[in-house]
């Protein structure tokens, strides 16, 4: 990526629209954006100022905008920065592209002004992928994540982990110099209590991955029951379209079908599954081990109880095994307008929650039930979430590591291989952070962005 040039993308979504927000960033910007443009001058006012005026392409008028302009480094980029807003239509955002491209401007390339605002130290690596998932961000809960990691929550954990180590590798460094005076700057003892405590805040963050990947992806939350227990109802219901195909004829639903349902901020990824039981259909018997293997999978299932043709004994087969898989489950008695009062008031004794699916009654009910089921209290309390893989894979290989260093220190190694250990322990947590990046990395993660962002 070079530098030097001066760069220039749509940064408002394409497409007709009131307004349409032309982003420019560079060393270059002010002089290109002045050359085109009838108004005040420039290169004379001040940062973080607006002005109104016209662009022209020599004296014809292209458009009426407005000019925002940002000195660096006091900017996104820490570049100088002009963003102009102009008229929506895509004729005239084309054009004034064109425009500033023939000046000396060129097309920005995917994340290229978010990786500019790193290299330029605006943020660091973690936060800069947090970006990222603020734009994506479609509930409330993946926007509080990626708000708390993009204003240095995660970053922060991370920070504390690398100074404490880079000040023991730094002594132990240092022990290396003296190595003909056995001296000791750095206690071993000390050295293992940190790296014990650094493994517990390591471990507490990568197990806080599963809930990261959930609230990012969507919670993964399986309907199931036997046939014709009402699971593509449900999911209908829920979803307020007709997503799965609904009919009398047990053993409809074949394969799984997902969507994701935002329930109050927090989104569930569900998945209507094939009905659970014993048959000859080859088809439809891989429906049914692919819904055991979803079940298991599950972070929560809805588990339907037909309350007009399930007994007793199926009830309490169906319980069994739900036990057994140890997924946190609701069990729902469905077809309550219609129900037999022998089953409702065994499924009372399991405080299992009575609705219609068909009917939409007692959804809200389910939709309560839900949320209460999926703990989200450290989200909520503002504790550090890991919702990024790349973040959970170098944590396990900066634990890896410092297991390393704690065996290094039991079978008394020499000091260069204690050295070589933190070091990598360091590079791991070093490449979250972007203390350690290499090109093709870089390259990755900012292709992911879209265009002028």
């Amino acid at each position: 990526m070079n530098m030097n040039d001066t760069i220039i993308a749509l940064a408002t979504a394409p497409g007709v629209g009131a307004i349409g927000v032309i982003r420019v960033s560079g060393p270059a910007t002010i002089a290109i954006v002045n050359s085109v443009f009838k108004g005040k001058n420039l290169s004379e006012v001040a940062s973080h100022t607006i002005h109104l005026g016209t662009i022209r392409d020599e004296e014809k008028i292209v458009d009426e905008v407005l000019i925002s302009i940002f000195r660096g480094p006091n900017s996104y980029t820490k570049e100088d920065v002009i963003e102009i807003s102009c008229h929506g239509s895509p004729y005239i955002i084309q054009q004034l592209i064109r425009l500033l491209l023939t000046k000396g401007a060129r097309l920005a390339k995917a994340g290229e002004f978010t990786q500019r605002a790193f290299i330029h130290g605006r943020f660091d690596l973690a936060q800069a992928e947090a970006v990222a998932d603020l734009i994506a961000s479609e509930n409330e809960s993946m926007h509080q994540a990626a708000m708390n990691q993009m204003r240095g929550g995660f970053s922060q954990e991370i920070s504390k982990l690398r100074e404490e180590l880079v000040h023991f590798a730094s002594m132990i460094e240092l022990e290396l110099d003296f190595g003909e005076e056995d001296v000791e700057f750095a206690s071993r003892d000390d050295l293992k209590k940190l790296i014990y405590s650094l493994k517990g805040l390591i471990t507490r963050l990568t197990e806080s991955f599963t809930l990261g990947n959930a609230i990012k992806n969507g919670i993964p939350t399986v309907i199931a029951g036997k046939p014709n227990a009402g699971k593509s109802t449900l999911l209908n219901a829920l979803l307020n379209e007709e997503k799965a195909i609904v009919s009398d004829v047990p053993g409809t639903t074949r394969d799984v079908i997902e969507d994701v349902i935002n329930v109050d901020g927090i989104a569930f990824r569900f998945t209507d599954t094939a009905g659970i039981r014993t048959t000859e259909d080859k088809v439809e018997a891989i429906g049914v081990e692919r819904t055991y293997a979803k079940m298991k999978e599950a972070s929560v299932i809805i588990y339907l109880i037909d309350l007009i043709n399930d007994t007793t004994d199926d009830i309490e087969r169906q319980l069994t095994y739900l036990k057994e898989l140890k997924v946190p489950y609701l069990l729902i008695g469905n077809k309550m307008d219609q129900a037999d009062a022998n089953l409702s008031a065994v499924l009372e004794t399991e405080n299992a929650l009575m609705i219609s699916a068909s009917q939409k009654e007692n959804l809200e009910n389910l939709k309560e039930a839900l949320k209460t089921l999926v703990s989200l209290d450290d989200f909520k309390t503002g504790n550090t979430i890991v919702t990024n893989l790349r973040h959970y894979e170098s944590l396990i290989e900066t634990n890896k590591a410092l297991d390393q260093v704690i065996d290094g220190i039991d079978q008394q190694v020499t000091n260069d291989f204690v050295a070589m250990d933190i070091r990598n322990s360091l590079f791991h947590l070093g490449q979250i952070t972007g203390e350690i990046t290499t090109e093709d990395l870089l390259e990755n993660i900012f292709s992911k962005f879209c265009i002028g962002k």
